[in-house]
């Protein structure tokens, strides 16, 4: 007999798995010796009330032995003399494009604009500490793509678009923790992702995948309405039976090549604020209702939302136990964003706090058309910059100074590596955004007694929550529709958010492509 089932447990019980088989005797009604198998499917905290319990699901068999459990990888197969696809970025979709690619006997050709991983890291090295901007190798740019060096959260509201196992388990193939499948909110950890990055790649590779790295796409190579491949600043050219343009929503350098060879793109929505660093503990209070979570608990995260005068006011990103980064991509801008490490053990804790904006709020760049987010986004972008003092150094003000318009004399503590100086964030961000958000910092204060304090301070600019722009394709084919043979994919094509969202798009893609090349 199998069955699934589910009790609650204190957190010091839920840490000690030496007694889960009492508790599955005692649920089940069986005596211990007639489980003889049992296997943990997922835990979830609920913190609502001071009684914390910790929810375990299993997977138990009774008076019988499970079916043989498999855990051999999947096998790829050697594509090197297969027909060739060009993918366009080496982030989460790119990547897991290429796998499906290889999985379905095609030969994926990567094209990165940034440096592999680990050299990549240098490069992060000096923006951090010396404010050196490399504007191809960065937060955003290079291998692995700004999942890399992010939370690296893997839950995603796209369950229908695809199987998010599937990209969980290439994950644990490539070296996560099986702990993925069992949280109800995983994370990898910046400390973690890089080496499953540079493993994908080995795959990639040795089953005769081709990566390029520094190789920034300039030119698109298209014939009759049909995409042939694409031209490199190297002055190369590659060519394939398709492109899958992966490229993420911080390569505005795409946008506007797309824009001169007059390939159709449309504005979108997106979300700009600040980001709010408070101190983890005071967090943990708040959502575990006790002066100290102690070490049997993880570090608390919060999710909040309130409708403003007609828009959402939302969390995003939330990195408990996490930095702020910098995730400037260009010299004369200032945007921030949040990263943690696997075991989120920072002091702070940071989320984005962003007001989701309507076309009409871009109507003052209507003349640039589709592009007309991306400079309403450049320009306060390049204000940050300035309040900042034209560094990477954050512009930043204390909560409630914020909302009561007074410049703060101090600053607290900060995360954030390059450094903040005191700022007016009314004249950094437009005013139907800043006083929305001053009316949700007190309505937030509602729901999480204590977020709204003098001690939490905003850094300027949240700005890249999503793309700006759309590029357009077929809901069936996923095909552009336009160009044929061109295949807009994850985040920078406005059609994903999140490592596991682009993840499954780029499956997705990699799969419509292959059954257009088969029924060439």
């Amino acid at each position: 007999m199998q069955k699934e089932i589910t009790f609650y447990l204190s957190p010091e019980e839920a840490a000690n798995s030496d007694v889960y088989i009492n508790y599955l005797s005692q649920f089940t009604g069986v005596k211990k010796t007639q489980i003889s198998y049992f296997r943990l499917l997922k835990r979830t905290i609920d913190a609502r009330s001071r009684n914390i319990k910790i929810h375990l699901t299993f997977e138990v068999f009774i008076d019988e032995l499970p079916p043989q459990i498999i855990t051999e990888k999947r096998k790829y197969i050697d594509v090197s003399n297969k027909k060739a696809v060009v993918i366009v970025g080496a982030g989460p979709a790119g990547l897991f494009a290429a796998l499906k690619l290889i999985e379905l006997g095609i030969k994926p050709v990567i094209i990165e604009r940034g440096k592999d991983v680990h050299t990549r890291k240098l490069d992060i090295a000096s923006l951090n500490r010396e404010n050196l901007m490399n504007e191809e190798s960065n937060y955003c740019f290079g291998e692995g793509g700004a999942g890399t060096f992010s939370d690296g959260k893997l839950y995603t509201r796209s369950t229908k678009r695809g199987n998010v196992k599937e990209i969980l388990d290439i994950l644990i193939e490539h070296g996560a923790s099986e702990e993925i499948c069992i949280d109800a909110h995983p994370h990898i950890g910046t400390d973690k992702l890089p080496k499953i990055i540079s493993n994908i790649r080995e795959t990639i590779v040795n089953c005769g995948g081709e990566y390029h790295f520094n190789s920034k796409v300039t030119d698109l190579i298209i014939e009759n309405s049909i995409i042939r491949g694409v031209v490199t600043n190297n002055k190369d050219s590659y060519f394939g039976e398709s492109v899958i343009l992966a490229t993420g929503h911080s390569a505005s350098d795409v946008y506007h090549l797309l824009q001169e060879k007059k390939v159709a793109l449309e504005v979108k929505p997106f979300a700009i604020g600040v980001r709010v660093e408070h101190q983890q503990q005071l967090i943990d209070s708040i959502q575990y209702h006790q002066p100290e979570r102690g070490n049997l608990l993880p570090a608390a995260s919060y999710n909040v939302i309130q409708q403003v005068e007609g828009r959402g006011v939302f969390s995003f990103c939330m990195c408990p136990g996490g930095i702020i980064v910098p995730a400037s991509t260009g010299k004369e801008q200032v945007v921030v964003n949040g990263m943690s490490n696997s075991q989120r053990n920072s002091p702070f804790a940071n989320a984005g706090i962003v007001v989701g904006l309507e076309v009409e709020d871009f109507s003052q760049y209507s003349e640039y058309g589709a592009l007309a987010g991306l400079y309403f986004q450049s320009a306060i972008e390049k204000a940050a910059f300035n309040a900042g003092g034209k560094t990477q150094t954050a512009p930043a003000q204390r909560m409630v100074d914020f909302v009561n318009d007074r410049t703060s004399a101090n600053l607290p503590p900060t995360s954030y590596i390059p450094g903040i100086v005191s700022a007016s964030i009314k004249e950094i961000l437009p005013h139907f955004i800043t006083s929305r958000l001053k009316l949700a910092f007190k309505e937030f204060n509602n729901k999480m007694k204590g977020f709204y304090t003098n001690e939490a301070v905003l850094l300027g600019v949240e700005t890249r929550t999503s793309s700006p722009v759309r590029i357009p394709r077929d809901k069936e084919t996923l095909e552009h529709i336009q160009i044929k043979n061109l295949f807009p994919c994850g985040e920078g094509s406005g059609y994903a958010g999140g490592i596991v969202s682009s993840a499954i798009d780029g499956v997705r893609c990699a799969e419509k492509v292959v059954e257009r090349i088969n029924n060439k």
